[in-house]
């Protein structure tokens, strides 16, 4: 089983048919076939085989996808890397995921990588290759996400996962090869990669590929190509709904949209439906973790089940456990839990994370949900330090280990506040070492010096002491703004 499966199939059945758009550009079964063959010798040559890690740092366009199938076809593993990130926090994925190869896309900032070979795509070329015999469970890609520790954990997604997550999303909204797709949001996120492309190629269907995200960019492509599924993270789905005009247009192809991430307001509900009359507006529940849309809310239950993202999805169980690993009835809230397979193969380089997380056999996703009678899941609170800013997960440990590292810094906590445009925005609560004296803003550009844009703190608030449980926890909730 390899994902190139997929492209040789279609390959072979609808030669011409296109897989990707990207502006003036369009690019068939066939031709991707060959080009990413040809460009699987280029990583040959250069060193990359069975095994090898090869990360992919770029913004959306057709190669990222020719080098994903790329990799693949060598048995190699795909490591997209979110382009927002800072210097230092690609330069730590990097070594930690052992990469042999990074790929730049050679309008992406220049990020200062010294210790890795790296390589535009356009150098890359040679005689095809046979795509390598790969197993199942063989590793398709590593994607790092934010976790509950002070680093991102690398998620290992297997062949058999993507496939497995492939088959359950065609069952939910019956894709077909008729079906056109948009990938606004970033690739390097399994929103826009999973939720829309991943999902077209199994059926043989188009993606439109935008380069980033532009709102009105979006409504036009909609308008005048008949997209008919799209990703939209909360953020991106406002400001569509503000693009001027956009009320008068005919966005009357979507049928599907994949949104999740905030309980939406009934008008603003209702608002979507009259911008977008046929579309089924899929509220949904994902993770890394499991190739994310594990749960998707049926248009029936929009309003009758406001605020819940659905029911599990084909072939994944899906559970409330309370802390002792015991399942809990319908209207208990505990941790929503997951198993199939669908669900990733553990933590790269981290047997301890992985032990951790399956512990009991199942995937413990660190939300606390609850399960109405009717078996629809709501999300009761997130993991308690995960912030959710604009679609991007905000680890507030990741954001304390950098502010630790200021000299004035005794303690700290990050937590999200409420942002009308992100959703949320991280925000710190700082106590000074005593006789040490610091700005906020000093130590605010202090964090821009070590972490993306998106995950610096928007304020610091100076206390004299955090607010502690008996068995000294930080209470963040006590300073986390309603």
């Amino acid at each position: 089983m390899n994902f190139c499966d997929l492209l040789s199939h279609h390959a072979r059945r609808a030669p011409e048919r296109p897989i990707a758009v990207f502006e003036e550009r369009s690019v068939s079964y066939r031709e991707m076939e060959g080009w990413s063959a040809r460009v699987a010798a280029g990583f040959a040559a250069r060193g990359v085989g069975r095994g090898d890690v090869v990360a992919l740092l770029s913004f959306n366009s057709i190669e990222f996808l020719v080098t994903i199938f790329a990799v693949n076809r060598l048995g190699a593993v795909a490591m997209p890397i979110n382009w927002r990130l800072a210097t230092p926090e690609v330069q730590y994925l990097l070594e930690h995921s052992g990469a042999k190869l990074l790929v730049t896309d050679r309008d992406t900032p220049e990020l200062a990588i010294d210790t890795i070979r790296d390589t535009e795509l356009a150098a890359l070329d040679g005689p095809p290759v046979d795509p390598a015999d790969t197993a199942a469970d063989d590793l398709h890609r590593l994607m790092y996400t934010s976790g509950t520790t002070g680093r991102p954990k690398g998620v290992m997604i297997t062949h058999a996962n993507l496939a497995w997550k492939n088959l359950a999303h065609i069952v939910e909204f019956g894709f077909t090869s008729a079906d056109v797709g948009l990938a606004c949001g970033p690739l390097y996120h399994v929103g826009a990669l999973d939720l829309v492309t991943t999902s077209m190629i199994a059926v043989g269907a188009p993606t439109i590929i935008h380069r980033t995200f532009d709102a009105a960019q979006v409504v036009d492509e909609i308008e005048r190509s008949r997209v008919t599924l799209v990703w939209m993270a909360p953020a991106m789905m406002r400001a569509v709904l503000d693009e001027p005009g956009v009320a008068e247009r005919d966005l009357s192809s979507v049928r599907v949209i994949i949104a999740g991430g905030e309980k939406l307001p009934i008008p603003y509900i209702e608002r979507l439906q009259r911008t977008f009359p046929g579309a089924w507006l899929a509220d949904a529940y994902g993770l890394t973790e499991t190739v994310s849309g594990d749960t998707f809310l049926d248009p029936a239950s929009t309003i009758t089940k406001l605020g819940s993202c659905g029911r599990a999805c084909l072939h994944l169980d899906l559970a409330i456990w309370d802390e002792a690993g015991r399942p809990l009835p319908a209207g208990e809230p505990g941790e929503v839990v997951l198993r199939g397979p669908k669900v990733f193969a553990g933590y790269w380089r981290d047997e301890a994370a992985t032990a951790k997380a399956f512990a009991g056999g199942w995937f413990h996703t660190g939300d606390v949900g609850v399960l109405d009678a009717d078996g629809y899941l709501y999300i009761v609170d997130r993991l308690k330090d995960m912030i959710l800013s604009g679609g991007e997960n905000i680890a507030g440990s990741e954001v304390e280990r950098v502010l630790y590292e200021h000299p004035a810094v005794s303690e700290c906590a990050v937590v999200g506040r409420p942002d009308a445009k992100w959703g949320e925005v991280p925000i710190a609560f700082v106590v000074l070492r005593p006789g040490a004296d610091a700005s906020a803003d000093a130590l605010i550009e202090h964090c821009r010096g070590q972490l993306a844009k998106f995950k610096v703190p928007r304020e610091v608030t100076f206390l004299d002491a955090l607010p502690r449980n008996p068995s000294g926890k930080i209470l963040k909730r006590e300073l986390r703004p309603s």
